[in-house]
């Protein structure tokens, strides 16, 4: 007599966004359709309505950003960090990147050692590995009208037995 057992495959499936200044549209809603959970560092923008929008499509981690609504910093405060399938995530707007971190940040990561840090505040998208701290910085660039990037960008990506996979990057053109 065999005993079989059911294997279950336990992941998620994470949506990154940034900067969306008061606009999350239709093609946005696509690429993040099929995701568990969206991170969103900052620069909401739109106050309430559009947190609310965002996290009545998914649930939603957020921070607020330099140009949020004060109001907003009760529940989305001005850094988050938390664990996903094993992994330490730190969250705030304003980072920077490796070697030339906002001092803040440097603080809060020097303090909280996580394995992905996520901030936004550039508009321009950067996924890259900081050896010296350890951990993966991502920026996700901006997802709204306003700013001066002429693509808007999203990511998405696999969190699975602590580790970061299937990483994919969404572009729109602005105009």
């Amino acid at each position: 007599m065999y005993l079989c057992t059911p294997l279950y495959i336990i992941y998620m499936l994470i949506g990154v966004i940034s900067d969306t200044h008061g606009t999350f549209d239709e093609p946005f809603r696509r690429f993040l359709e099929p995701v568990d959970e969206i991170w969103h560092a900052g620069d909401m923008g739109g106050g309430y309505r559009i947190a609310a929008e965002i996290s009545q499509f998914k649930p939603m981690v957020g921070v607020i950003g330099n140009i949020d609504e004060r109001g907003l910093m009760f529940d989305y405060p001005p850094y988050q960090f938390f664990e996903r399938e094993g992994l330490k995530i730190l969250m705030t707007h304003i980072g920077g990147y490796p070697g030339r971190y906002d001092p803040q940040a440097k603080k809060l990561i020097q303090h909280y050692q996580p394995d992905i840090f996520v901030c936004g505040h550039s508009h321009i998208l950067k996924v890259m590995n900081d050896k010296k701290m350890n951990m993966i910085c991502v920026n996700p660039g901006a997802a709204g009208l306003q700013g001066f990037h002429i693509v808007r960008t999203a990511l998405r990506f696999r969190l699975e037995n602590k580790q970061i996979s299937d990483l994919e990057v969404f572009e729109l053109d602005r105009n």
